[in-house]
């Protein structure tokens, strides 16, 4: 089974489609400017140098994109590495400042998108790793985004089934536990919704396989052969379920 959820890996990796934020405008005053190099910035500005090395991300990220989109993924992962030291440092500048949280989670997501095109797995979950924290700070101040809800909810699974993989069934179960609460918020939202049903299903079969809870594993059976039945499984969750089940999925 657990090869089988781990198959889901890549999936949700997928390319955006994010505006890159506006280039900084905020620069110091030109009296602040001429200050000694040594002088450290207030809390929460950013240096004349930094300003200028996120403008540059910026376009490095929409470069970044524009690879990605014409299935370049090398030249794509190229510019958002080059992009994200800068982008790092705005948020660590300035960790109140949301637009730039969601710049950096976004940055991130879609460095590992193309990095799993190019089968760089290690990277991949690296970079899920790096964004959890962003992702889960974007949620916390955007409660009604279910676009960014989702896409937490999709890295946690990812984290989850890479544990499991490993055999990690203590380390694999929070993720997964996390996850199901996001999940089982949009679909209550929007019930459907088949990406909404899919990541509620991948939860719930990885969830069922740490929990080591009969109700979790019968929801995941009942709501699976539902699916298999009217046809809204992804191809990610339908060989879990075909394993669970023991049938096949016309």
């Amino acid at each position: 089974m657990s090869r089988a959820v781990y198959v889901a890996l890549t999936t949700l990796a997928a390319p955006l489609a994010l505006a890159a934020p506006a280039q900084a405008q905020d620069a110091p005053a030109p009296a602040q400017q001429a200050a000694p190099a040594e002088t450290a910035p207030a809390a929460g500005q950013m240096t004349p140098e930094q300003i200028a090395a996120f403008n540059q991300a910026v376009t490095d990220f929409t470069a970044g994109q524009q690879a990605q989109q014409a299935g370049d993924n090398a030249a794509a992962a190229a510019k958002y590495e080059a992009a994200l030291p800068a982008i790092r440092t705005a948020v660590q500048a300035q960790p109140d400042k949301i637009d730039n949280v969601n710049f950096l989670a976004n940055a991130l997501y879609a460095d590992a998108a193309a990095q799993g095109a190019q089968g760089r797995m290690d990277k991949v979950i690296a970079l899920y790793g790096e964004s959890l924290p962003h992702w889960r700070k974007l949620v916390e101040a955007k409660p009604a985004d279910a676009a960014s809800r989702n896409i937490l909810a999709g890295i946690l699974i990812q984290l989850g089934n890479q544990k499991l993989a490993a055999k990690d069934m203590t380390g694999a179960d929070p993720y997964y536990k996390e996850a199901l609460t996001l999940a089982r918020k949009s679909v209550a939202e929007n019930a459907a919704d088949k990406t909404n049903k899919n990541i509620l299903l991948s939860a719930l079969i990885g969830a069922s396989q740490t929990a080591n809870d009969e109700a979790l594993r019968k929801e995941a059976l009942d709501m699976g052969k539902a699916m298999m039945a009217d046809g809204t499984i992804d191809a990610i969750n339908k060989p879990s379920i075909e394993a669970m089940t023991g049938q096949k999925a016309g």
